[in-house]
């Protein structure tokens, strides 16, 4: 019988410090890896992250289903993706007017 091989993105552990890399469940956990790659990675992770989930699958991710992203992180997000617009990101529209404080 053939091993079951596990398909990860090809993504830098230092991106998920705080999780045990091996662990990650990639498929389940899609927005918390594509907050994190928006938010914290350069066009190569974007890249990546689009090859692995497929553009449409992120740009609704980034859309719709996302709660929470900084400023510099929306606007990262509106340079990957100059389809989306700001007014219509879940992630901006739950905090418009909102502030939001650093633990």
């Amino acid at each position: 019988m053939k091993p079951l091989t596990k398909h990860i993105p090809n993504l830098h552990p230092k991106f998920f410090w705080d999780f045990r890399f091996d662990s990650i469940d990639w498929d389940g956990g899609y927005k918390m890896v594509i907050a994190r790659i928006v938010e914290r990675g350069g066009q190569d992770q974007i890249d990546e992250i689009v090859r692995f989930y497929g553009r449409e699958k992120v740009i609704t991710s980034i859309r719709d289903e996302i709660f929470f992203l900084p400023n510099y992180a929306i606007e990262n997000a509106l340079k990957f993706f100059p389809e989306l617009k700001k007014e219509e990101m879940y992630c901006y529209l739950n905090r418009k007017d909102k502030p939001y404080h650093w633990i």
